[in-house]
């Protein structure tokens, strides 16, 4: 695939089942908690304040699925689960975080933006 377009019907579902997993709030937040080391459930779960169990739950196993966490069960009493980032997630942390740099680098021209779109509707 050439670098800008996205001719192939199988490019455009696959890109786009990508970014679905990846685009959403929970994923990004969770891959950015692992990156530093792999956590427990608990530790992941204390770390992003207003995630549920069941969401928590559910964005882990899709992460693993599309193959950028992996979960290890120890043979503890009670067993003890580890999530951590594969070679394919740590490659995900460099493109999150310069969008996360130049989000953060452009939130005053965001925010100035829907102030004008916001004021422009009202008075339309």
């Amino acid at each position: 695939m050439e670098q800008g377009h996205l001719s192939e019907t199988n490019d455009l579902r696959c890109i786009s089942e990508a970014l679905s997993r990846v685009g959403d709030k929970w994923s990004i937040v969770v891959v950015m908690e692992l990156a530093a080391a792999p956590k427990r459930f608990s530790e992941v779960r204390r770390a992003l304040d207003g995630i549920s169990q069941k969401m928590l739950t559910a964005t882990l196993r899709g992460l693993e699925r599309d193959g950028f966490v992996t979960r290890t069960v120890y043979p503890t009493k009670p067993p003890s689960v580890e999530y951590a980032l594969t070679a394919l997630g740590q490659e995900m942390v460099v493109p999150v975080r310069a969008l996360g740099t130049w989000l953060v680098a452009n939130v005053e021209r965001v925010e100035t933006a829907r102030r004008l779109f916001d004021s422009d509707r009202q008075s339309g």
